[in-house]
């Protein structure tokens, strides 16, 4: 299942996410938080960086056909348990 994603910076804390999967693409507009992600122990990295590092545990967890058109990181830590402490790891292992 090959899939590829194209990040882009379109406002301040806000990404548009382009997608291709399976012969189908789409996009996703990524909403951060700077406060949320404080919280969540990750305001130490690179906002871009977390846009592609959730972008990718996203996919692990749902096709990414079924990407919403609005994503909140903030809704994404509700729906899975882990989100914050699994991202923290990804991102301190690049």
């Amino acid at each position: 299942m090959e899939k590829s994603f194209d990040i882009e910076l379109v406002n301040q804390n806000e990404y548009l996410v382009r997608w291709a999967s399976e012969g189908q693409t789409g996009e996703s507009l990524v909403h951060t938080n700077p406060d949320f992600l404080a919280e969540a122990g990750l305001g130490g990295f690179d906002e871009q960086s977390v846009v592609e590092e959730t972008t990718s545990y996203l996919a692990e967890h749902q096709p990414v056909i079924d990407f919403p058109q609005t994503v909140d990181l903030e809704e994404i830590a509700a729906a899975y348990g882990d989100y914050a402490q699994q991202l923290k790891a990804r991102l301190e292992a690049r």
